[in-house]
């Protein structure tokens, strides 16, 4: 069964920045290395795109923008994993979590921006995410700020 976690930063920058360093394909690089070094997407962020976020190995999730309002709210709803370069959207292990949503809500507040972040996580995930998360946003809060 999947959970539902969330997590929430606030950014000495403008939501505008913040949007954009978190999406900019090297500075995803960067903020999201903390998960897994090397991690990139290939795809777009454009409203219904398929996106697949990927490792160096080249495993990782597939997925489709499902709401993007510029500056504002973007959610990603994955649907399926690539291993050894297959995309699975139908198997068991897949249907057992799918789909899995991943919001991050950008509101402007007068220290900058509050980004939230709310993710649904299966239950083998959930402390790595905990543990890791924020340590993933304390590293895009600081791109956002210098």
């Amino acid at each position: 069964m999947k959970k539902t976690l969330s997590f929430e930063t606030i950014i000495q920058a403008p939501r505008a920045r913040v949007w954009e360093r978190m999406l900019a394909a090297d500075s995803y690089k960067a903020w999201t290395a903390v998960f897994n070094e090397g991690s990139r997407y290939e795809g777009s962020w454009e409203l219904g795109a398929r996106i697949r976020f990927v490792g160096p190995s080249g495993d990782g999730m597939s997925a489709v923008i499902a709401e993007n309002r510029l500056h504002e709210f973007m959610s990603i709803r994955h649907e399926g994993m690539i291993e050894n370069g297959v995309e699975d959207l139908s198997s068991d292990k897949v249907r057992a979590w799918a789909p899995a949503y991943e919001n991050y809500r950008f509101e402007t507040v007068p220290e900058g921006c509050k980004l939230t972040v709310s993710l649904d996580c299966a239950p083998d995930w959930e402390q790595y995410m905990v543990d890791t998360y924020p340590r993933a946003l304390a590293v895009l809060k600081q791109l956002c700020e210098t």
